[in-house]
């Protein structure tokens, strides 16, 4: 009689090992830089106030280079309370620039003590914010527009 046969054979299961390394050897960093992007991501929730803050009082009549930038004016919060475990500090001028500070947290990566700062366009009398290219935060890292 013949004899079936049962289970894999050592080549077998080796190519099985060399697929699954390979797979996560590509998704290791692809998941390290989700999870960096991710929390900088926090730059623009934080920021979120005060640009919603900006174009109330640029729809209101003041023009960039002249919204009042004290929280009192802009009914914000006081500065120190944007602050989370990723962003440090949230900070904004006259002119609607707003500069948010991540912190020296080591998870961060390339992305830690970095700025991601969001400038102003008058978009038929309704304010645009991009993320400037001046922002030391990677580009991958970057939040979108």
């Amino acid at each position: 009689m013949k004899k079936l046969q049962q289970g894999f054979t050592l080549i077998e299961l080796m190519i099985v090992v060399a697929i699954i390394g390979i797979l996560a050897a590509i998704a290791v960093p692809a998941y390290q830089d989700y999870t960096i992007r991710s929390r900088v991501s926090e730059a623009a929730s934080l920021s979120g106030a005060v640009r919603t803050a900006m174009d109330v009082a640029f729809s209101e009549g003041y023009a960039l280079g002249s919204i009042p930038v004290t929280p009192a004016t802009l009914n914000l919060s006081a500065s120190a309370s944007y602050k989370s475990k990723y962003v440090s500090s949230v900070a904004y001028t006259a002119f609607g620039v707003i500069t948010v500070r991540t912190t020296a947290e080591k998870s961060l990566g390339a992305a830690k003590s970095a700025t991601v700062i969001y400038l102003p366009t008058n978009r038929g009398g309704n304010l645009s914010w991009i993320v400037s290219t001046g922002s030391t935060v990677p580009t991958k890292y970057r939040p979108k527009n």
